[in-house]
């Protein structure tokens, strides 16, 4: 599985690249921040909502500290999805939140 690090991430936003941020934590969690333009997403519910993800696209996908992620990632690279894990989470996020 591919792994970014949260300051690449927030570099390649930085060089206004569009990115699908997918943040799989808690709607209570999200709450109290997320990167701007991520899609929450709970993990529980992912399965659920494939159909709202572009196949055709690479994903980044986040929680608080890469643990859902990565089991999020594998959901998804098994389903033919091209996804990143963001190591370390939200808990290593410096960018802006909204």
């Amino acid at each position: 599985m591919k792994q970014m690090l949260a300051n690449e991430v927030e570099t390649l936003r930085n060089q206004g690249k569009e990115l699908s941020i997918i943040d799989v934590r808690e709607t209570d969690e999200v709450a109290a921040g997320k990167i701007p333009g991520a899609v929450n997403i709970p993990l529980g519910l992912l399965e659920f909502r494939l159909q709202d993800l572009d196949k055709s696209e690479e994903h980044i996908v986040v929680c608080r500290s890469g643990g859902r992620s990565s089991m999020a990632a594998n959901l998804l690279e098994e389903r033919g999805y091209k996804v990143i894990n963001m190591a370390g989470g939200m808990n290593e996020w410096q960018g802006p939140t909204e």
